[in-house]
């Protein structure tokens, strides 16, 4: 027997970051949208915990314990006192190291498919506690659709959508580490004071709507200027998008990936053709949103 689950990738639409809190981390006003890239994951009896990876980038992705899909295998096992023996292959589709939750995609994925191999019967509430244990973008990455996270963005509060907004992503080059953008964040910010995160009541109320001009005036990521400090040439993409006619475009989460939203699918086509044609990328994707969270095929 074999459990696969499919779970989708992410763009911030909002990120608002506090100040460094104590414990190293920052509060987030981070509004999710999940959309439609995915990873499937798929867990299957072994005689000990093992995990495989194929598909785009799949070299970077780490095949031991520390790999978050992994890590849930183990905090599910260990909370129901049975050992993680199970084969968790990963078919990746998310970009890796892109700033669109892929690993905490492959956690929340991995965690459903072993419940429902093992029969634990764990609560939405136990799930979501341990996604949260994981990691801060794993509970969304559980529940998808669009949501509001504060604290470090695990506190989950579902939105409203109305309607399907249409995004192009260009993959850069290279990766960025999540914790060294968060370090330039910081180091960027000293000597001026850092505003509590809210999220923004024009963005909230234009997802609401399904209005692709509102929300492109509404959009924001307090860690661009962090990623574009240590990734310079993103702002070359960033420039080859808004040239394309998006209406609106910024990095997605700590990057490198960057997002660019587009009215409908024509004009995303139509972006996504320039953005190819400039040479300020690796590769580029099509993908619209708001979609399910993880998901048993």
């Amino acid at each position: 027997m074999s459990v696969t689950v499919r779970v989708p990738a992410k763009v911030n639409v909002q990120l608002a970051v506090g100040a460094a809190r104590p414990d190293g981390f920052h509060d987030l006003a981070n509004v999710f949208l999940a959309v439609g890239l995915y990873d499937e994951v798929t867990v299957t009896p072994a005689e000990e915990l093992r995990i495989t990876c194929a598909g785009p980038d799949a070299d970077q992705v780490p095949l031991d314990r520390t790999n978050l899909a992994a890590r849930a295998a183990i905090a599910l096992a260990g909370r129901r006192g049975i050992e993680p023996h199970v084969h968790i292959h990963i078919a990746k589709d998310i970009p890796v190291a892109g700033g669109m939750a892929g690993g905490s995609a492959d956690g929340a994925g991995a965690l459903l498919a072993c419940d429902t191999l093992w029969g634990t019967g764990a609560s939405r509430s136990e799930l979501l506690a341990l996604c949260a244990e994981l990691g801060s973008d794993v509970p969304f990455s559980l529940v998808g659709g669009a949501a509001l996270g504060v604290g470090r963005g695990e506190q989950l509060t579902a939105l409203e959508t109305g309607g399907t907004f249409h995004w192009v992503f260009a993959m850069a080059g290279r990766g960025l580490s999540t914790p060294a953008v968060f370090r330039e964040f910081d180091r960027l910010a000293q000597g001026r004071e850092i505003p509590e995160p809210v999220a923004s009541a024009e963005l909230l109320a234009a997802l609401a709507k399904g209005d692709a001009d509102a929300l492109a005036a509404a959009v924001s990521n307090d860690l661009q200027p962090a990623a574009l400090s240590l990734f310079p040439e993103l702002a070359d993409t960033l420039e080859a998008g808004r040239g394309a006619g998006a209406l609106a475009a910024l990095v997605s989460g700590s990057g490198p990936t960057t997002a660019f939203l587009a009215r409908d699918a024509e004009a995303a086509e139509k972006v996504a053709a320039a953005l190819r044609a400039s040479g300020t990328c690796r590769a580029v994707r099509l993908a619209a949103g708001p979609v399910a969270g993880a998901t048993l095929l």
